[in-house]
């Protein structure tokens, strides 16, 4: 995985098909985003910024845990930190994660809703 991610810009539309370097990155996104503790971080991060603290007890993960997956997600660019004091404060780095996470679980909500009833 690269050090620093970066996803492009709002404005960034992209007309023409995507590279290999396109689909190797979104390859990276998407499986840091298949684990469920970073998506409910990052979840927990769309809706507003928050310590390690506030993070633990919203993802009910131990906090040795949520320590490691933070460091991962702001090591590859997708969170950024703050500090206030001491406390060490995270937000999401880019407006475009907070659409693909809504939209991965708007998928799963589709998904669960739509489905047949078991006989």
């Amino acid at each position: 995985m690269s050090a620093r991610m970066h996803l492009s810009s709002a404005h960034d539309a992209h007309s023409r098909d995507p590279g290999e370097e396109q689909f190797a990155l979104a390859a990276e996104l998407l499986a840091l985003l298949g684990d469920r503790t970073r998506l409910r971080l990052l979840h927990a991060l769309a809706r507003s910024e928050a310590d390690v603290t506030t993070l633990t007890e919203l993802c009910g993960a131990r906090r040795p845990a949520v320590s490691q997956h933070l460091a991962r997600l702001r090591l590859s660019g997708l969170v950024a930190t703050r500090k206030e004091g001491r406390r060490v404060v995270y937000f999401l780095a880019d407006g475009h994660l907070r659409r693909v996470v809504t939209e991965a679980l708007s998928l799963a909500d589709h998904r669960l809703t739509d489905r047949p009833p078991h006989d």
